[in-house]
């Protein structure tokens, strides 16, 4: 943040301002200090409202709102932990339902149950999902 002040980044500083306070806000909320993953999972969600933003505001045809929420997405995404590939989680998915012996959409919360704290904050849990359950439907 204080290097954002310093160089005059008014759209960073404001990003970094928003992230901060989710954080303690979830601190409020929770009456106890965040962990890591706690932390994560606010930038997840704060990302997610980003992307969702972002589609409506191409619809509306806002551009000045699409610029503001992508640069707002891409400073948040910097706070993440590495996103996954595509071919990684593909790999994580199949090694889960072989581990768990899912052969239904019924086995889709075992299957769930094991890959969110491998995925969480690192891919696109909706993506992965459906993933899933196309994996489970054939």
């Amino acid at each position: 943040m204080k290097s954002a002040m310093r160089s005059g980044d008014k759209s960073s500083l404001q990003t970094i301002r928003l992230i901060l306070a989710a954080i303690k806000q979830q601190e409020v909320d929770t009456r106890e200090e965040q962990s890591d993953q706690d932390i994560i999972a606010v930038l997840t969600k704060m990302q997610k409202q980003r992307r969702e933003s972002i589609t409506q505001f191409e619809k509306a045809n806002r551009q000045d709102l699409v610029d503001k929420e992508k640069s707002e997405l891409t400073l948040i995404n910097e706070y993440l932990p590495k996103a996954l590939s595509e071919e990684e989680v593909d790999k994580l998915i199949s090694e889960a339902l072989s581990a768990t012996g899912a052969e239904s959409i019924k086995d889709m919360g075992k299957v769930m149950g094991i890959l969110k704290p491998k995925l969480s904050g690192r891919a696109d849990m909706a993506i992965v999902s459906s993933k899933i359950k196309s994996a489970l439907s054939t």
